[in-house]
């Protein structure tokens, strides 16, 4: 399996170059770049009016508003400081010249990281709730047309369910085989947090809700206990869980992409086998007449 990386690689890349050559020649190049994300989300790396000696980054996300609710400004603050401009559905970041440390690309990876630190905050607030014994009103946040992904604490684990659409029906079949790996891993480590999968109806924790059902519907749902978001492991547990859906539906169509390319190396094998299957009186008539 094929770990997403956190952070957009081609927002880090254009940044670090950029801020390389910066730095070198004392002034930033031209730069007018859109750079794409899932779930809808859009990068932006600009040079504003023309100016030279700053850069900035526009980050689209339509669902800030939910994000916000739950502490994402205050999040964003925290994490850039000085370099943020703007908040809310467009994001901006602003890179004056002479702000840019010489251990730029770790600035570089904390701005191609806009979309997962906009995400923890949610699941911060809710592991500090666990952690504390609060009890508080369950996270929605609608991500994508028809997704969502529920967060909710409770007195001993954290529960995070997502909410995806098959657009086809054999995802749904490819999509179960996968996770089953998942209960596999769990049999080998012990550590490791339950997963839960069904198909067409909501589970148990969001009946009551809109939650969605359908034949195309599906839910996965991690138990996350304290040991999962411990200091030690908590920002791994969020770099993981919030690329989740991606991930789920990336190894789908790599799977369908490898039994698609299987069946047609096999239809070519049994071509090249009818090919070679000429019955030999039919062979010796023909050299008869």
């Amino acid at each position: 399996m094929i770990l997403l990386e956190v952070e957009n690689r081609g927002v880090f890349d254009a940044l670090s170059n950029h801020f390389a050559s910066g730095r070198e020649k004392g002034k930033f190049d031209h730069v007018n770049a859109r750079i794409c994300d899932f779930d809808g989300c859009i990068y932006h790396l600009y040079s504003p009016e023309g100016a030279r000696d700053r850069l900035e980054l526009s980050f689209e996300i339509a669902f800030y508003d939910q994000l916000e609710r739950h502490g994402a400004s205050d999040k964003l603050k925290a994490v850039y400081g000085q370099f943020l401009k703007k908040v809310g559905k467009t994001i901006v970041l602003s890179f004056p010249l002479a702000a840019i440390p010489e251990n730029f690309e770790e600035l570089a990876r904390d701005a191609a990281r806009l979309k997962r630190n906009c995400f923890a905050a949610v699941f911060e607030k809710y592991f500090q709730a666990q952690a504390s014994g609060n009890q508080i009103q369950r996270a929605v946040i609608h991500f994508r047309e028809g997704e969502s992904v529920y967060v909710e604490a409770k007195s001993d684990r954290v529960t995070v369910i997502f909410s995806t659409t098959f657009r086809e029906k054999d995802d749904i079949v490819v999509g179960g085989v996968f996770l089953q790996e998942f209960k596999e891993g769990r049999r080998a480590s012990a550590t490791a947090p339950q997963v839960l999968f069904s198909t067409k109806e909501p589970p148990s924790e969001l009946r009551g809700t809109d939650a969605r059902s359908g034949e195309d519907v599906g839910y996965i749902t991690f138990v996350l206990l304290p040991r999962h978001f411990a200091d030690g492991t908590r920002e791994k547990t969020i770099d993981l869980i919030h690329t989740f859906r991606n991930y789920l539906h990336y190894h789908i169509k790599c799977s369908k992409a490898y039994i698609n390319s299987r069946m047609r190396n096999k239809a070519s094998d049994f071509l090249k086998v009818l090919n070679r299957a000429r019955p030999e009186a039919e062979a010796k008539k023909r050299v008869g007449s």
